[in-house]
């Protein structure tokens, strides 16, 4: 059973895309929840606007700061009761931003296990992603994978490689005493690409067709992979949570990763996006000309010349073996274990969670309206 009486939650990464969503669904389905406190850098002035007006009875404490500052993470830490870990940043690319990768995602996590365990806080959620588990290989589809069929990225591109280091460091520490006596217990979520209102990563996919007379870049023909809406993946979040803060469930999900789906039917990328702005009359591309193995060797020979070119200046090739793999490969997921042991059901269906991310395209188009004027015939 949850305890009845008040806790309290630190959530990093708390004014991003996901992490906001997490905090409404927080404060909207956790009664006994006595403090939020988040944890960003940088925040929209909108969303600290918004918990600033509403009237709730759990406290909003905002901390403006660097996950890696060992200072600020001591003292968020300090009287909580449970760490929802979101903060990272996201890099498709070989070398440009590695060294800051590497210190957020890896560095930063570290440090705020560290704080966690000196101050005694007993409960640290990880939002991991796909991209530890694959896909590795183009040419091998993997099927509604499952976590016992063991996947592992083995590129060695920053982001994959900092979020497998990260998430192998969280659920390493599950069990271990703390000094106040209490045990922590930790687990992962990994999240397939995600989707919804506030996407920057959609929003980016809009603008580049926009400047293509709205036409979306096509993928492989056949190319397949799990999407998840945010008010689900974000819904995963607290049902793992309640299940990390229940003495009993804690002893069975403590130190285990879940993956988290929806019922979003799978699509390439490509097909995706254009399923989600086809009302607004974007359009797909034609087929890839170039044999697709062509193209992927050609990403190798860009690798070795930015190896080669190392020593002397950072070349960051246009695209990579690991990003045309992540985006052309059959790589789908099943979120059946976080179904049976965290209770996970999405609370949007495919059809709302559409609708509701079709209109907000239709507002990034109503903001770039001077833009289509001058495109249009």
């Amino acid at each position: 059973m949850l305890p009845v009486d008040g806790w309290s939650c630190l959530v990093t990464g708390a004014g991003g895309f996901l992490g906001q969503r997490i905090i409404r669904l927080l404060l909207e389905e956790e009664k006994q929840l006595e403090e939020i406190r988040v944890l960003d850098k940088v925040f929209n002035p909108q969303f600290l606007l918004e918990f600033s007006e509403l009237k709730h009875k759990t406290k909003v404490t905002v901390m403006k700061g660097d996950i890696l500052d060992e200072q600020l993470l001591h003292k968020a830490c300090q009287g909580i009761t449970a760490v929802i870990h979101t903060a990272c940043i996201i890099d498709t690319g070989l070398h440009l931003r590695r060294e800051t990768i590497m210190n957020v995602n890896v560095k930063g996590t570290q440090l705020l296990l560290e704080a966690c365990i000196s101050v005694g806080v007993p409960i640290f959620l990880y939002t991991s992603s796909l991209e530890v588990a694959g896909p590795n290989s183009y040419v091998k589809p993997v099927l509604n994978g499952h976590e016992g069929d063991l996947l592992e990225n083995t590129w060695n591109n920053t982001y994959p490689y900092s979020k497998m280091l990260a998430e192998k460091a969280v659920l390493a520490i599950d069990g271990q005493l703390l000094r106040n006596g209490a045990t922590i217990h930790t687990c992962s979520l990994r999240p397939v690409y995600i989707y919804g209102e506030g996407s920057i990563l959609l929003q980016h996919e809009i603008i580049r067709a926009l400047n293509n007379d709205k036409t979306i870049k096509r993928n492989r023909e056949g190319a397949m992979a799990n999407q998840a809406y945010v008010g689900n993946v974000a819904w995963a979040h607290v049902l793992a949570l309640r299940a990390l803060r229940d003495s009993e469930k804690a002893q069975r999900v403590g130190g285990q990763f879940y993956y988290i789906c929806d019922d979003t039917p799978p699509h390439s990328y490509s097909d995706f996006n254009y399923e989600l702005s086809k009302e607004w009359g974007f359009k797909l591309g034609s087929k890839i000309g170039i044999p697709f193995t062509l193209l992927y060797w050609s990403a190798f020979l860009l690798e070795i010349i930015s190896l080669m070119l190392h020593p002397i200046f950072i070349y960051e090739p246009p695209f990579n073996r690991h990003l045309l793999t992540l985006t052309n490969s059959v790589f789908t997921l099943s979120d059946k274990k976080a179904r049976k042991e965290l209770g996970y059901e999405p609370r949007f269906s495919w059809l709302e969670a559409k609708q509701k991310t079709s209109q907000w395209i239709g507002t990034l188009l109503a903001q770039n309206r001077e833009y289509l004027k001058a495109k249009a015939p």
